[in-house]
């Protein structure tokens, strides 16, 4: 579906053919928003071909997972991931952010989720992502208190701390 007031914007099935944008994206968001807070040996293993590789492959063997794109004038400027009653992933290109593209992506990503019979969602953020940790509750998605904890690499080594989120399946998410 079209949106008024923004340049052609739509969220649609993602295709094989997103992948290397889809890719490129992660990429970007990951080595600019997430430099603060991803363990550096993560940054470091990020490939381009591999990543749209991973991509390619989700995308042809979706399954019960819901892989959308947000578009902007034909541009793959956002994508999102949900399996079962998770949202894997969220990403809006920066330049791209405070156009609608990420509340689109989660309010079809929720619709998707209810039409399984899932009756709320969750998904997990990095405790250092401000950006995600203002959207979600702006979206009546809000902290339920849950932390999970990730290392990266030998004991010692960095420490990802993760914040579970639920939310609301309902329509009415912007």
């Amino acid at each position: 579906a079209r949106v008024a007031g923004v340049g052609a914007a739509e969220v649609r099935d993602a295709t094989v053919e997103d992948a290397a944008a889809m890719a490129a994206l992660q990429l970007d968001v990951w080595r600019t928003v997430y430099v603060s807070f991803l363990p550096p040996q993560v940054l470091e293993q990020l490939d381009q071909d591999s990543a749209r590789q991973s991509w390619e492959r989700a995308v042809a063997a979706s399954g019960d997972a819901h892989l959308l794109v947000a578009t902007e004038s034909g541009a793959v400027v956002g994508f999102g991931v949900a399996v079962g009653a998770e949202i894997a992933t969220l990403l809006v290109a920066p330049r791209w952010s405070r156009r609608g593209h990420g509340g689109r992506l989660l309010g079809t990503l929720a619709e998707r989720l209810a039409s399984t019979g899932a009756g709320h969602g969750e998904v997990w953020v990095p405790e250092g992502d401000e950006a995600s940790r203002a959207f979600f509750p702006a979206h009546r998605w809000r902290p339920d208190g849950t932390v999970r904890t990730s290392h990266h690499g030998a004991p010692g080594a960095a420490v990802l701390h993760e914040l579970r989120h639920t939310g609301p399946l309902t329509p009415n998410w912007i």
